[in-house]
């Protein structure tokens, strides 16, 4: 299974090298992209972390190329990704595709902004429920949602769980594929 992860600067670290660690543990291969090619940095909250290379660019992104996506969080990394076009494209085709999608903390921003969250059921950081339900998603206070080919997170402290539900959706839905 090939997954795509899209982070910017300012991503919440533990949202994206935990999920990949498990990812990867689980067999899948990981591929970071972002708005340029070098490295992105992450964060612990607001204290500067590690630094990760980047695979690929957002432009570079084939939604035909990846069996699903990973979407960390973080508020700066949120908001500067949400606005990227190749980004909502990428996760549009992604949807349309039926694909499995892991979305934790701020992550929703991006698929408000393209259009996907209507009618979908799914949790975040708690500062973007309003953003969500008026977007026309439904917002719950929970560790871990299950939404079809979605699986959402609030926050670091949810990881564990998260982990466990996003592998085992994604070995479903390969299982399916099989």
């Amino acid at each position: 299974m090939k997954v795509a992860i899209l982070a910017c600067e300012g991503f919440e670290q533990a949202e994206l090298a935990e999920p990949r660690k498990a990812l990867q543990q689980a067999g899948a291969q990981t591929k970071i992209a972002s708005l340029k090619k070098g490295q992105i940095q992450g964060y612990n909250h607001h204290t500067p972390a590690d630094k990760f290379d980047v695979d690929m660019t957002f432009d570079e992104l084939d939604a035909n190329d990846f069996d699903a996506v990973l979407l960390p969080g973080g508020v700066m990394n949120a908001d500067q990704i949400r606005t990227n076009e190749q980004a909502q494209q990428f996760v549009q085709a992604m949807q349309k595709q039926d694909k499995p999608f892991a979305i934790i903390c701020h992550a929703p921003w991006l698929l408000v902004s393209a259009g996907l969250v209507k009618g979908r059921t799914l949790t975040s950081w708690p500062s973007l429920q309003d953003d969500l339900r008026n977007a026309g998603a439904e917002w719950v206070d929970q560790a871990v949602v299950k939404d079809n080919n979605w699986i959402s997170s609030r926050k670091p402290d949810d990881i564990p769980a998260f982990n466990q539900a996003v592998i085992e959706l994604m070995a479903s839905r390969q299982h399916q594929a099989a």
